[in-house]
């Protein structure tokens, strides 16, 4: 069978010194190592090294032409390199050291320092440990860089999978808002045709966050598309996506949804309510009901079943489709946004289009939090001409 031999990377070192003689020496000095060794002889010889290669290590005197006993040319190099690679591995050395020059070096970014007259022994130790070390944070950034973009990846699909323009409806105005509170979200929504008077309006939010809350909300997603269109009820729609989520997900991760079927040609709603955030109708004469009729949240249980609401719409109603990021949204107290408070919004603003109520309502709840959710929020709004 064959076998396959990683090769390590070489290491390249960088040795900076104003006197050729030294550099050559410790060279000569690091010959055993298997270091590739380049050398340098003024600040700006190293900077221009730096930014051209990439080096494992830089060895630096602390003292050049300008000034030979403060150690302010090093210091200042440090700084720069610094700026440039944050996880090169530094050592300084110098012949005028003192415990305060050393000290600053440290505290501007150096790993460690050597006094000349150096000792060999001591110099391949600390440059071992130290080129260790800048490997292993060279290691845990490409790491850390790697998951980034894949969770800038995931984001970006899953956001791509939300609709990117509502429908336009006859005789209904809509509007949506979606804020997620981290990279990835639990929350949902959708508006999806079924023909040319009927859309399905679903919202949804998955319990708990991050990761595994985004892929339990692409199967919910999922599963709605692929039984939207052969659905003729929204409680089998209903129905077999609750299969699917208990077959698929984890004990626990249960999602509450909301779907509803709007039939713009006899202005009715259609719906089921799965342990969702009630909707709120607010009515042109100031009322609001709330569309409660369903049954348990979807993925916990494989016997659900549910109640299906029916509720007719006229001119000037306003529907408010939310997930609890909205009501839960709390001030520097502690205190709730609140059903009520949107109902209360909804009342009063009930003459607004959906584009302007679902804009300053949502406005209202950022503020009342000062500013930031924290948790997923979304906001659907639909308004009866």
């Amino acid at each position: 069978m064959a076998t396959t031999t990683s090769i390590a990377a070489p290491i390249r070192v960088l040795i900076a010194d104003d006197q050729p003689h030294v550099g050559e020496a410790l060279r000569l000095a690091l010959r055993d190592e298997g270091y590739q060794i380049e050398l340098a002889q003024s600040p700006a010889a190293v900077v221009q090294a730096v930014g051209a290669r990439s080096f494992d290590l830089a060895l630096l005197d602390l003292n050049y032409a300008r000034d030979t006993t403060s150690g302010r040319e090093g210091i200042e190099l440090i700084e720069r390199l610094r700026g440039m690679d944050d996880d090169l591995a530094i050592v300084v050395m110098t012949a005028w050291g003192s415990v305060e020059v050393a000290v600053q070096a440290l505290q501007r970014g150096a790993g460690d320092f050597i006094q000349k007259p150096w000792d060999n022994a001591a110099l391949r130790r600390i440059l071992q440990t130290q080129i260790a070390r800048g490997r292993a944070r060279r290691q845990e950034r490409s790491r850390a860089n790697q998951s980034e973009r894949e969770w800038a990846d995931a984001r970006q699909t899953q956001q791509g999978m939300l609709p990117r323009a509502l429908p336009q409806l006859p005789g209904f105005e809509l509007a949506a808002a979606y804020r997620p509170a981290g990279a990835l979200a639990g929350d949902y929504y959708d508006v999806l045709m079924l023909d040319s008077e009927r859309a399905l309006i679903c919202i949804g939010d998955v319990a708990g966050k991050g990761m595994p809350a985004a892929l339990v909300m692409s199967n919910l997603q999922a599963s709605v598309k692929a039984y939207a269109a052969d659905t003729a009820r929204p409680v089998e729609l209903c129905s077999r996506v609750n299969r699917i989520l208990c077959e698929n997900c984890e004990p626990g991760r249960f999602v509450t949804f909301f779907c509803g079927v709007l039939d713009t040609a006899k202005s009715t709603l259609t719906y089921v309510n799965a342990g969702h955030n009630p909707p709120l109708l607010a009515r042109p004469n100031g009322s609001v009901l709330k569309l409660a009729d369903g049954g348990p949240v979807l993925g916990e249980f494989p016997d659900w079943s549910a109640a299906q609401g029916h509720i007719a719409l006229g001119p000037g109603d306003r529907l408010a489709f939310y997930t609890d990021g909205i009501t839960e949204a709390e001030d520097e107290t502690g205190q709730e946004f609140g059903e009520a408070r949107v109902a209360e919004f909804l009342s009063r603003h009930r003459e607004m289009s959906a584009a302007d109520l679902h804009a300053h309502l949502l406005a209202e709840a950022v503020r009342y939090a000062g500013g930031t959710f924290t948790d997923d929020a979304t906001l659907l709004v639909v308004a009866a001409a």
